[in-house]
Order: C-alpha cells, then structure tokens, then sequence
C-alpha cells in the first residue's frame, strides 16, 4: 500500500477533449476534478486512481503500478470503465450523467456533468447543528426519497447496482433536484478480490453482505443502504455499522427514541430496509417505493414513563448512534 496518496493532475492538463481547472475530491478510488471541454462548458471528470494500488508524484501523468498489483489494478480499471458504459445509457434526472468515458494515460476518465448544490451529508450536518427536536421533516423526507429511488429503480433495471449510497453520495442541486452520485463497482470487485484487511465501506451504509466474501449482492443490498440513509436524515447520525449490529443489535434501541416524532410507519419501513438479513429486507425497489408512497394518517406511539427512563439510562451508558 502506498504511503501517501496519488497526486491530482495539476491544472491547465489536458485528458481527451477535457482541460483540468481543479480537483473537487479525492477518495481511496479516485479523483474527482472541476473541468471544461471543447466548448467552455463545465464537467466532472472522474478518474479511476485507487490509493491501495497506484502510485503518482507530482507532475506525472500516468499512474506507477507494482508488478504485483497489476492484475489487480486492470480488474478495477475493467469494472469502473463497463460502469461508465452501463451509466451512459441511463437518463434519469435522479441519476448522474455519464457524457462521456474513455482511456488515456493507463487509466479510465469517466464525464459527468457538474452539478452545484450541496449533499445531504452537508443538509444533515447542519440540520443536526441546529439541535431542533426533528432533524427534517417527514414530508421531506418521504419526498427526497420518493425521487432517490425513482432514479435508483433504472439503474437496477439496467442491471447494475449503486453499492455506495450514503449521505455524501446524494447530491441536492441548487434547483432542487436529488441526484445519486459515485457508484461503487470498482470499489466493490476491488475489495471482493483484493483480501483488503478492511473493506473500504462507510460505516454504517454497508449491508452486511458487503462484508463477506462470497455474500449474495443484489437490489437489497442497496436498499440496506437506503434505510441507514433515512435513519441519518431522522437522527442526524449513521447507524452503527452492519458487522457491530451482528454482534449486538441497538437498533431497535435507537428507533425508539424517535417514536412520537416521526410515524410509526416511517419508523417501521427504516427498520425494514435495514434487516440484518437480506431475505427479510424489500426485495426490490418497487416493493420499497409503494410502501414509503402509501398515503395514510399518520400515526404516533407515545412513549411510556417506564421507556422513558430506560431511553434515558440508555443514553446515559451509551454512545448516540
């Protein structure tokens, strides 16, 4: 593993029709930089550059692979080039697009247009900082769900899945749009063939399954993700991870605590989405969307005096999650 991350292409390099004007963000699998094609318009462009497996110093090019971790790199750079292939053929506003994907310096650019807004990790933050009793509204948050899976719908019917929804990888856009960001598949075969010590999954998004070798992938595996999404928008904090709930199990604990603020209904669907066993989860997202769309009055479970002060001795002994 290198000692210090890949450097970014400096501004000014040019990749295919594309002028680099500056990195956006940087992650363990790649590098997301502000750019301008042929015409001045804005893009992203996305380039595959895992930090486990290449090495760059400033003012290179081209990623410096060790021998031994060349089958390994090109089995990466081979998934993230068919998602951008798979990406390009979905028109969904709740989708990012895919403008263009290509190979260029012993490594895959993937075009994406620039959006400007805010992510919903950003929303929740400051949502949370506020201390009001609800981190957002009901309504909000059945409605930015409602559009999330519209969007995460195609991408299932074209035969892919996200497998790294979370917070930071929902975009809210500045005209009100929310939009599924930074897809997972190259992150995934990497992990799954690269006997990583620890998987690079965000706490508390990742199915269980995503944690076993050999684990059954599939459109639940992204609702999993889906339900910890909504856990967050109500608690303002992610779920404990999937491999600590395994072990000891809070989450009915943690639900608790929002009995009487959000409906037992939006309550129930959260834990749904986030069964520790997949078999026991919504199988697809049309299963998940009739549900959370049913409009029903509401209904609210009013906590007794005696899980009151159980809540209280809980959050006492135990760490918020």
């Amino acid at each position: 593993m290198s000692k210090t991350k890949p450097a970014p292409l400096p501004p000014g390099t040019a990749v295919g029709s594309y002028r680099i004007i500056r990195k956006l963000a940087a992650g363990g699998f790649g590098i997301v930089y502000l750019a301008e094609d042929s015409q001045r318009r804005m893009v992203a462009v996305k380039e595959y550059l895992p930090s486990t497996l290449a090495e760059r110093t400033q003012g290179e090019l081209c990623p410096r692979v060790k021998a031994e971790k060349q089958a390994l790199y090109r089995l990466g750079l081979k998934s993230f080039f068919e998602e951008g292939r798979a990406l390009a053929q979905i028109d969904h506003p709740s989708v990012v697009s895919v403008l263009d994907f290509f190979r260029e310096h012993e490594t895959v650019y993937m075009v994406m247009n620039y959006l400007q807004g805010d992510t919903l990790q950003d929303f929740i933050v400051t949502a949370r900082d506020l201390n009001r009793e609800k981190i957002f509204r009901e309504s909000t948050i059945r409605s930015l769900f409602d559009e999330i899976l519209r969007g995460l719908r195609i991408v299932h019917q074209n035969k892919t899945l996200h497998l790294d929804i979370k917070p930071g990888n929902i975009f809210v856009t500045s005209d009100n749009r929310a939009v599924l960001l930074d897809f997972g598949a190259a992150r995934e075969v990497l992990n799954k063939e690269g006997n990583f010590t620890r998987p690079m999954y965000t706490p508390g998004f990742a199915a269980p399954e995503m944690y076993r070798r050999n684990g059954q992938l599939g459109p639940w595996t992204d609702i999993y993700a889906i339900g910890a999404c909504i856990y967050a928008c109500m608690q303002g904090f992610p779920p404990h991870d999937a491999k600590q709930r395994q072990d000891n199990d809070r989450l009915a604990m943690s639900m608790s605590r929002l009995r009487n603020v959000y409906s037992d209904k939006l309550l129930e669907i959260t834990q749904w989405c986030m069964a520790l066993d997949a078999d026991r989860r919504p199988q697809s997202v049309f299963a998940l969307q009739k549900v959370l769309a049913r409009e029903v009055e509401r209904q609210y479970t009013r906590l007794s005096l005696g899980e009151r002060v159980k809540m209280q001795l809980e959050n006492l002994t135990s760490p918020r999650a």
